[in-house]
């Protein structure tokens, strides 16, 4: 199966700094197959044939953890669960000047959609998709602090996602396709 490890905080603001050549080769380390890392910010796409998500997470945490020193949480996400959330985002949404979008991937604790009534989103800006272990959200570039959903970071429900923008996601999907052919 392909699956794109979602690595939450590296190498953000100078934190929890990870080269990726060096993560790429932990990942093999740990048993991973065809493991290729796209941007700096923590996704990396592999194969395995026998772990589950659990398992693969706890596994790579652990490694990460040895080879770096950091207690980093890694979410685990197969070829298939990113194909839905590819399926659902909308092709007009993009992460450019004019609109900010992402997928706010969300670790088991808070995946419900009841999720939803607790983002600090302001009714009427931005719009909101629930589907099973993401929220999609976009807002006009505009309206992006309007909208309120800054204070999330603040949340208690913050250290139990991690976000990626729409052009990261479709890109991530692109990716474990090539590792799938």
């Amino acid at each position: 199966m392909i699956y794109i490890a979602l690595l939450r905080g590296i190498n953000v603001g100078g934190n929890n700094k990870i080269n990726m050549k060096a993560l790429k080769v932990t990942f093999e380390q740990a048993g991973m197959n065809h493991v290729t890392t796209y941007i700096n910010s923590g996704n990396i796409i592999f194969s395995h044939a026998t772990l589950t998500h659990h398992e693969l997470s706890e596994l790579l945490q652990q490694a990460i953890a040895t080879d770096f020193g950091l207690q980093i949480k890694v979410m685990i996400r197969n070829i298939l669960q990113i194909q839905t959330v590819i399926e659902h985002l909308p092709e007009s949404w993009s992460n450019d000047d004019q609109m900010k979008s992402d997928v706010f991937f969300l670790w088991d604790e808070i995946d419900d959609e009841s999720i939803v009534e607790k983002l600090p989103l302001q009714a009427g800006v931005g719009t909101l998709i629930y589907i099973p272990g993401a929220i999609l959200f976009a807002v006009s570039r505009e309206d992006a602090a309007r909208s309120q959903m800054n204070k999330l970071v603040s949340s208690k429900l913050y250290p139990l996602m991690t976000i990626r923008n729409v052009n990261t996601t479709r890109k991530i999907l692109e990716f474990m396709q090539a590792v799938q052919e």
